[in-house]
């Protein structure tokens, strides 16, 4: 137990290492030198442990222990490489190191499995550094479309194809379809958010992904002088937009649990001390684990805003960008987890996930799971993300038990 816990927190630690930032935390982002190196460590540490490794044309890492009866059946396990900018230890990498761990362990313990087990280390999930996002994991399952990327820039105008040729890789064959020998993936990732802390439980056992829809929400009133314009004349878009704002969130709280809304942006033109706003805009983002409820709310929530215009008398334009179903993980894989957790003693509960991982790319397409561990405070994307190692060594213990009954046994 021990040995594990100190295993896990030094490979993460050293895999941190590749794109340590001076300002706090990691930022390694997508074909970026930090990247490379991050990549090259982990391809080096595959080797060491005799798995088989390769890249594929887009940079995806895979080491395989092979299958002593059914070599044409994969196991796959890992997450994604990348980072966000000032990101933690664990978001991603977590996934990737108790993979490799896991088959370490196992190899250690079992010898060879029946099917093969891999690690993947996804060479992109954030959208961080490009405006493009699921890079790795899209490729994977082969619906990555290259005229989606051929033209899009960094912040510093260096174009997608370059860096991605730069780092010694290309675009996948178009008319490759997806890898017909995976039979599963299943992925570890820390779990954002304070429920399994509050609860005091070490792993989480996910069932489905929550679907989200987004929103541009700009109201148009009239821009006015603050001082010369009496209050029953006005068209103050502000106003407007902060009593719709109320009765989203009051809507949302009525709902509950595990429906969620977050209005996260506000803009408001001109934006000045001394005139009644003339336009205001807002964002809003729900979630939850049905799409009839993400439906059913989407609608009332519009008719409210609606009524609200009219009686505010301003003009309302409601934009819905995004439109993602929840994803429902393998309900086969998910009891099997559960009955390996209640078997080796695991201190676990059943949830949700309220973020979008790469299983929902794989989800649709191959039998699929995830893991949770906690984060201290609920925080991720932050320097401050922390996962106690008792509770990583836990994680990849849930985790080895998955891929033990998914290929050590027929």
């Amino acid at each position: 137990m021990k040995d594990l816990e100190k295993d896990i927190t030094s490979m993460l630690e050293t895999l941190g290492s590749h794109g340590k930032d001076p300002a706090g935390g990691i930022s390694r982002f997508l074909y970026s030198k930090e990247w490379l190196a991050a990549q090259k460590y982990l391809e080096q540490e595959m080797k060491n442990e005799g798995l088989e490794v390769h890249y594929d044309e887009i940079g995806n890492l895979f080491g395989t222990l092979k299958g002593s009866k059914y070599p044409n059946e994969t196991i796959l396990s890992g997450s994604h490489v990348d980072t966000v900018g000032n990101a933690g230890y664990y978001d991603g990498q977590l996934g990737i190191v108790a993979a490799f761990l896991a088959i370490k362990y196992l190899k250690e313990k079992h010898g060879e499995p029946l099917r093969n087990i891999e690690v993947i280390s996804m060479a992109e999930e954030e959208g961080s550094r490009f405006p493009y996002a699921f890079w790795g994991s899209k490729n994977v399952v082969g619906i990555a479309k290259r005229e989606d990327v051929e033209n899009i820039k960094d912040a510093n105008g260096v174009p997608f194809v370059e860096a991605m040729r730069e780092c010694g890789f290309d675009f996948r064959d178009d008319n490759k379809g997806m890898r017909e020998d995976i039979k599963a993936f299943v992925e570890i990732h820390n779990e954002q958010g304070g429920v399994l802390e509050a609860e005091k439980k070490s792993v989480g056992v996910v069932t489905s992904i929550v679907g989200q829809r987004r929103f541009n929400v700009e109201i148009t009133g009239q821009a006015n002088h603050a001082g010369t314009t009496p209050m029953g004349y006005r068209k103050d878009a502000v106003f407007a937009a902060s009593q719709m704002i109320y009765e989203i969130i009051s809507e949302a709280k009525k709902y509950g649990d595990p429906l969620v809304t977050t209005v996260g942006k506000v803009d408001v033109v001109p934006n000045v001390v001394n005139v009644v706003p003339g336009k205001a805009m807002f964002t809003m983002d729900i979630r939850h684990t049905e799409k009839s409820v993400l439906v059913e709310f989407t609608d009332v929530v519009k008719e409210k805003l609606n009524t609200l215009a009219s009686e505010h008398g301003v003009e309302i334009n409601i934009d819905m960008w995004m439109d993602e179903d929840p994803v429902p993980m393998d309900e086969k894989i998910v009891k099997l987890i559960e009955n390996s957790c209640d078997e080796n003693g695991l201190n676990y509960r059943v949830m949700h996930s309220g973020a979008g991982h790469d299983s929902q790319i794989f989800a649709p397409r191959v039998p699929t799971a995830m893991l949770f561990v906690p984060s201290r405070d609920g925080i991720s994307h932050n320097p401050a993300e922390y996962t106690e190692p008792h509770d990583l060594a836990e994680g990849v213990k849930a985790l080895m038990g998955a891929l033990y009954e998914l290929a050590y046994k027929e």
